[in-house]
């Protein structure tokens, strides 16, 4: 649990505070000076824009920001508000259908309160639902979620938004050191699927597999954050690790998992992608045309880049790399920057 002088000296928090303190104050002042209302409305959502900017897990932030809508009649700006916060929170299709033909100015702020009771921002909320769903079964609240229910949910949902992986990631983390580590790894994979360029969920994937004593998973989570962060060369420290503990004893030392391995690994994680896939699947009457002259593997993943499907095209293109396929280096490197 995070006390309140960490959260006194974590930066980006406290300038949240600080931005949304200035719009309330610019909104009290539009208040009482009806002269310059729309003025100092201007600088009060400016500066609630600033603190989500800041600080988009404090709900506070989200509450100004929505109350300000309201209070210059702005509908349409409430309606833009809860997609933001349904993108966080995983666009959840059964969160969007509440988005269509109602009354913003009349029950979005309600609409918004009862997005946060059902998903906190806030880890430790979401974690307290979750441990209060499993204790009181039998008579739930309803905003409680089990696991169950939750991991369900979670292959539903889309994480491509940077804010949502982290949202997740962070109940993830409380799923981890509750002990239930498959489950997190499972979902875990989820969130990269949608956003393999996180890094630090890799790092952390490749950790908990090493300490499983799973060598062929962490070395493939490892090897991810080395061709994503070329300078932390972990994937090699953790050969080096292995080649140590293997020395003096009478094993074969192990060099990185088998092609068939990295293969169905990879595939994998492809097959998770086409879950929020934008790519619609090539007809054969094209693939036949475009082989004529380039290899079906080359046509899909340059079909997956006009349609700036870069989550499926990575892997596909990580895939081919192992498989000894030079060619798609390139393209690996040039989805990588535009990840």
């Amino acid at each position: 649990m995070v006390d309140s002088q960490d959260l006194l000296q974590h930066p980006r928090r406290n300038l949240g505070n600080r931005y949304r303190s200035s719009a309330q104050k610019f909104a009290s002042l539009a208040q009482k000076d009806p002269e310059r209302a729309r003025e100092n409305f201007a600088w009060a959502e400016q500066n609630a824009r600033q603190a989500i900017l800041h600080d988009f897990t404090d709900e506070r932030n989200w509450r100004c920001l929505a109350e300000l809508k309201v209070s210059n009649k702005d509908g349409d700006g409430l309606h833009a508000v809860m997609e933001d916060v349904f993108s966080i929170l995983g666009r959840d299709p059964e969160h969007l259908d509440q988005l269509k033909g109602i009354d913003f100015l009349a029950v979005g702020r309600e609409l918004l309160e009862a997005a946060f009771s059902r998903d906190p921002l806030d880890p430790d909320s979401w974690w307290s639902l979750i441990t209060e769903s499993e204790a009181n079964k039998e008579e739930p609240s309803p905003y409680t979620i089990t696991l169950s229910e939750f991991s369900e949910r979670c292959k539903r949902l889309d994480f491509r938004d940077q804010r949502a992986n982290i949202v997740f990631g962070r109940r993830l983390e409380r799923i981890r050191t509750s002990g239930n580590e498959n489950l997190f790894i499972e979902l875990a994979r989820h969130l990269l699927a949608h956003r393999p360029n996180n890094h630090e969920l890799w790092m952390e994937m490749g950790r908990l597999h090493e300490r499983r004593e799973e060598i062929d998973d962490a070395w493939s989570c490892y090897d991810h954050v080395q061709q994503l962060r070329p300078h932390m060369d972990v994937r090699d420290q953790f050969l080096t690790r292995l080649k140590g503990s293997m020395d003096g004893k009478d094993v074969t030392p192990w060099s990185g998992p088998s092609v068939t391995h990295r293969d169905a690994f990879l595939e994998n994680m492809v097959a998770l992608t086409k879950r929020v896939s934008t790519q619609e699947l090539i007809s054969t009457e094209e693939v036949e045309e475009e082989t004529a002259t380039a290899p079906l593997d080359q046509v899909r993943l340059e079909a997956l880049m006009v349609a700036e499907d870069y989550q499926q095209a990575f892997f596909m293109a990580r895939r081919l790399v192992a498989n000894g396929e030079d060619w798609a280096e390139e393209i690996l490197r040039e989805i990588q920057q535009k990840m």
